[in-house]
């Protein structure tokens, strides 16, 4: 029988970012108790939980505390040092587990996992020096992507190689960290689909959605994605069992996907809430951040339903004070605001989401003016 924590319980979370601050919002309308464990003061999650521990992931003796002041342990990233996340299981109920965190934290154990279990993946290869370079390329061929096996996000931590021209580059970022090679794909659109498992053990699917990218940085998400035949609905809600069920998973996970006619191949796994599933917040029956707490909680979740169409359009940088600005025009939007202090090009700063019955129209109200 798994445990279940009930409020008011300490949730306690490892990053304070906006995914920890959404996490945290649901757990705190349920009633549960919020800690966070984040470097940067008055962060996105401590400003909504009930104490923040500021100090840097990697102090262990920060880390115990939060550990001896929760009830139950999770995380808002992947980059979690499972050593020190091993060392507090004696002290508080980490239901993630750090096996989770072993396979989706290096690409080539995510890959090898996902190809031991039978699921689409493009042709990889480990990669450590020019020579592994070389004969990873000679056997996979170009175009092709170097990416660091860990670490990068949004584009950072990759090389595209299109010729032997791009190998010095990639030489380059061999020497910050061993990396794996992939065969790039052709495809037609970019999907993904959130996935969790509750307490019973029922593996609940949300909605798959596309999902369209900006320089690397995903921009606008349709929820449910257009178009999808009943055969890809099927094999990617039965990737994404299988990929929960051999996990043993707790909490929410999002799977990125290559879509071409009726042929999906995986790309990434994210085990966290997703970019990509904030549209659920108003659009579904259960959030995927309610789901991610439920399941953590060790409490059931029901199936997943969407009430209606959805468009999700992330504010990056400057796009946040100009949408703030516009707000007032624009009853439909449901505007976050992710409260960081500082902004950045670039830099994730808030969503917008909304619903309707007509995609195209939802497209069309989610874009910002920019500031004259």
């Amino acid at each position: 029988m798994n445990k279940v924590f009930l409020p008011p319980s300490t949730i306690g979370i490892i990053g304070g970012g906006q995914l920890g601050r959404m996490m945290a919002l649901a757990a705190r309308a349920m009633g549960y108790r919020i800690g966070v464990l984040e470097p940067t003061p008055d962060s996105p999650t401590g400003q909504v939980a009930d104490f923040q521990i500021t100090a840097e992931y990697s102090d262990t003796n920060a880390l115990r505390e939060l550990a001896r002041r929760s009830d139950v342990l999770t995380y808002e990233f992947e980059n979690v040092d499972l050593e020190a996340l091993e060392a507090v299981q004696d002290i508080v109920a980490v239901p993630q587990g750090t096996e989770l965190l072993r396979i989706t934290g290096d690409r080539v154990n995510e890959k090898t996992f996902l190809n031991d279990h039978g699921l689409p993946v493009t042709s990889f290869a480990p990669v450590s020096d020019g020579a592994e370079l070389a004969a990873a390329v000679g056997e996979i061929g170009y175009p092709a992507i170097l990416k660091t096996t860990s670490g990068g996000y949004d584009g950072h931590g990759q090389v595209d190689l299109n010729s032997p021209a791009d190998l010095a580059a990639g030489a380059q970022l061999l020497q910050q960290a061993p990396c794996i090679l992939e065969a790039r794909q052709n495809f037609d659109r970019e999907l993904s689909v959130m996935v969790t498992r509750g307490g019973d053990d029922v593996v609940r699917v949300f909605p798959v959605v596309e999902n369209h990218h900006q320089n690397h940085i995903l921009h606008t998400t349709i929820a449910p994605a257009p178009d999808l035949t009943i055969e890809l609905k099927a094999a990617v809600s039965a990737a994404a069992t299988t990929i929960a069920s051999a996990l043993n998973l707790r909490g929410v996970l999002g799977i990125e996907m290559f879509a071409e006619g009726n042929r999906v191949l995986i790309n990434e796994l994210a085990p966290r809430p997703h970019n990509s599933g904030h549209y659920s917040i108003e659009a579904c029956n259960v959030s995927q951040f309610a789901a991610h707490i439920l399941s953590v909680c060790g409490l059931p979740i029901p199936p997943i339903t969407q009430y209606a169409p959805a468009v999700m359009r992330n504010l990056l940088g400057d796009d946040l004070p100009n949408a703030l600005v516009q707000w007032p025009d624009h009853p439909q939007w449901h505007l976050h605001d992710y409260g960081k202090a500082a902004v950045r090009t670039g830099r994730k700063m808030g969503h917008i989401t909304v619903i309707g019955s007509d995609v195209q129209q939802l497209l069309d109200e989610v874009k910002i003016q920019e500031a004259k």
